[in-house]
């Protein structure tokens, strides 16, 4: 089976007005470095990983308080975007070789050109930015776990260890998964970043010193804000392969539905990807 997705990266977005403050922050806990700013408004940055690609950057949103998506590097756009079509997904700003989708519940991810990314950035600080949680209202949750393990054959889907997660975990060296979790209320979708860490409570010190600031905590995870107000989340998984220790991917963690993911999507059809 060939690879229809070839490199992943992750979207922080934040307000246009605290996107500064928020370059500032991710490039710390990553240990990356920004690239020159790009868009229309100057809004897309990546953050750079020495001796290696990319895969996370930041967007400044102009409607909303932002959240996270996904872009998808793929060796043809065009057959990558007519396979989430047929899978559910809707269309909303085709730039030719950017193309902006939704997914069935409402999820933007954008499919774009692969550039040869190939070279995963290490660990930064015990600590690896290795994932999206997407944040499903109950009505959906059957439907989009249907349409990300379609539109990623050759990723393993799998369920978690409680029956509100499931996870789309990719082949080796791909460096972003999808984490899918059912919440307790009916809201619209929404999306996050996780961090696996080899010692949260040292990760989560080193970010409060940062700005950041502790939501909520459970066994394998503690939630937090960003200096900006975006939520993430710390998770209890071995920074190298995103398992958790000793338990592999069938135990993603206890976080409970409500606390996670406080930041929402920014509405409209902006200029994703760049």
């Amino acid at each position: 089976m060939s690879r229809p997705v070839l490199w992943t990266y992750a979207f922080i977005d934040r307000p246009v007005e605290v996107f500064a403050q928020a370059c500032e922050f991710w490039t710390a806990v990553t240990d990356t470095r920004l690239s020159g700013l790009r868009g229309e408004r100057q809004e897309f940055v990546t953050l750079l990983a020495d001796g290696a690609d990319a895969c996370v950057k930041v967007q400044g949103v102009v409607e909303g308080d932002g959240g996270a998506h996904l872009d998808f590097a793929v060796a043809d756009v065009p057959e990558f975007v007519a396979s989430a079509l047929r899978l559910g997904a809707r269309t909303v700003a085709d730039h030719g070789s950017l193309v902006v989708l939704r997914s069935p519940a409402g999820q933007l991810f954008c499919a774009v050109p692969w550039h040869g990314e190939s070279v995963r950035p290490p660990v930064a600080h015990g600590s690896r930015l290795d994932q999206v949680c997407l944040d499903i209202a109950p009505s959906s949750y059957d439907a989009e776990v249907a349409f990300w393990s379609g539109l990623l054959p050759d990723w393993v889907s799998l369920p978690g260890s409680l029956p509100e997660f499931h996870v789309v975990k990719p082949p080796t060296g791909l460096p972003i998964r999808i984490l899918l979790q059912r919440l307790g209320e009916e809201r619209p979708v929404r999306a996050h970043l996780d961090l696996a860490c080899a010692d949260i409570e040292a990760t989560r010190t080193a970010h409060e010193g940062l700005g950041a600031t502790a939501v909520a905590r459970g066994r394998h995870w503690t939630v937090l804000r960003d200096p900006v107000g975006g939520t993430y989340c710390l998770t209890g998984r071995d920074p190298e392969t995103g398992g958790l220790p000793s338990r592999g991917d069938r135990a993603e963690d206890d976080r409970p539905a409500v606390l996670v993911g406080r930041g929402t999507r920014a509405q409209g059809p902006p200029l994703f990807g760049q």
